[in-house]
């Protein structure tokens, strides 16, 4: 099936970066040419008159698992947000609560023009989410919750190591290139307190062995650095270095608390660094050394995070905060439009190890690819120095026409064709009033 996306202004980001005005052909579920097309028997056409065409927009950094809990986590610090709320509703999902809450993430990302996600499910349930995730088409990196150190005495989310490791390889072996190659597996700890070595290195062997990433968390919390140092006698950074974790194939959300010489290692290894300005601001973390990281040559993308600490997970509105947060301190050139779209496209492609397939508009790579129309009173002049400019400052996630995975339309004009939106709504209704009730929480 050939598809052609007709008359709008492609932003390929392309090793040129060039901004072509013209056509996009896609065949089956790849970009077969960009900026004109020469076929002529097309099955499908898009109209993109007064839009961009660009790259599916990629989020590093989420939690499908806690989009159920949106709302459920205001006005609190981080630990305490693990203790009181999440921790407990996450112990309390179920599979029907933990589908729905995946379904519904999908939903939202793919109104807002995000195509691929690296995410973090919870202890329980992980087929769940990856049957949501394959349903609704979005291209997925992410795998099972590992805890095996209890943040607390009465924490309900614990499980022995043994366990976390079987149960993460099982899963690895039934979903790892699932759904066409769609779905990928990740090892994910949630943090250092709450792995115990033990596990943190079982999991760096399972990861290196199957050649799969690990995605974790590290110095998102003034807090939570003083207790990595207590526990274990080095910064969070330092230690993770320790144990092998630094490398291309680590995904590091937040690292805000961090010194100069974990900058250093960051930069040096290669390691993939998923900035959340929004979650880190709500939580009151602080503000990463962003511009600092990318100066030192640090791969830096971009997430939403989960839904109870954002409350959205609306990319547009993370590229926004990205790039004016930091001006602030670092001046008005810092984190420029380009830049920041880059972190939200090519950084968070190669973040995936996907950077040969994905993050670009270009012929012979995956058709991943958003719409975002500009005909709107915010956008108004049609005339900005820069599209770049245009999609960070002016654009919103309402703006997405369509968005489009491995060549199959998704979501179009405010409708998306692969989940029921009714039957999300009330099957996510329902498995709230269960899992609060289990939580204790009310």
């Amino acid at each position: 099936m050939a598809i052609v996306i007709r008359g709008g202004t492609i932003v390929t980001m392309n090793p040129q970066r060039e901004v072509l005005e013209g056509d996009l052909a896609v065949v089956g579920d790849r970009i077969a040419a960009v900026g004109a097309w020469a076929g002529g028997d097309e099955d499908q056409i898009i109209d993109a008159r007064g839009m961009l065409v660009i790259p599916g927009l990629i989020q590093a950094h989420t939690h499908l698992c806690q989009t159920l809990f949106r709302g459920m986590g205001d006005d609190l610090e981080l630990l305490a947000w693990l203790n009181q709320r999440i921790m407990p509703l996450e112990a309390a999902h179920d599979e029907e609560s933990l589908y729905y809450s995946a379904l519904l993430g999908c939903g939202e990302l793919l109104r807002g023009g995000t195509t691929s996600i690296i995410d973090m499910g919870t202890l329980n349930h992980t087929d769940s989410i990856f049957r949501a995730v394959e349903e609704a088409g979005l291209r997925y990196l992410g795998g099972k919750c590992m805890i095996d150190n209890r943040l607390q005495p009465d924490s309900p989310l614990h499980e022995e190591t043994e366990a976390s490791l079987a149960e993460s390889l099982e899963l690895l072996q039934r979903w790892d290139g699932a759904a066409g190659g769609r779905l990928h597996y990740a090892f994910c700890p949630r943090f250092v307190p709450s792995c115990s070595e033990e596990l943190l290195l079982g999991a760096a062997a399972l990861a290196e062995q199957y050649g799969v990433p690990i995605h974790t968390h590290a110095s998102e919390n003034y807090s939570e650095t003083l207790l990595v140092e207590e526990q274990r006698g080095q910064r969070n950074i330092i230690y993770l270095d320790h144990l092998g974790y630094c490398s291309p194939g680590l995904i590091l959300a937040h690292c805000i608390h961090i010194d100069d010489e974990e900058r250093g290692i960051l930069a040096a290894r290669g390691v993939n660094v998923a900035h959340c300005p929004s979650s880190n601001l709500k939580l009151a973390s602080g503000i990463a050394p962003i511009p600092e990281l990318l100066s030192q040559g640090a791969r830096v993308s971009l997430g939403a995070d989960g839904a109870p600490c954002n409350n959205n997970l609306n990319m547009f509105m993370e590229m926004r905060l990205a790039a004016l947060l930091h001006k602030p301190r670092c001046g008005p050139a810092a984190m420029p439009a380009r830049q920041v779209f880059e972190m939200a496209t090519l950084n968070g492609a190669r973040a995936m190890g996907l950077e040969q397939e994905i993050g670009s508009l270009e012929a012979g790579k995956k058709a991943d690819i958003v719409l975002v129309d500009l005909r709107r009173w915010h956008t108004w002049p049609d005339r900005a120095a820069s599209v770049y400019a245009q999609l960070v400052y002016q654009a919103q996630a309402a703006d997405v026409y369509c968005t489009m995975v491995d060549g199959q339309v998704l979501m179009q004009e405010e409708r998306t064709l692969t989940i029921n939106e009714a039957e999300v709504r009330a099957g996510s209704r329902q498995s709230w009033q269960r899992v609060k009730l289990r939580a204790g929480l009310d």
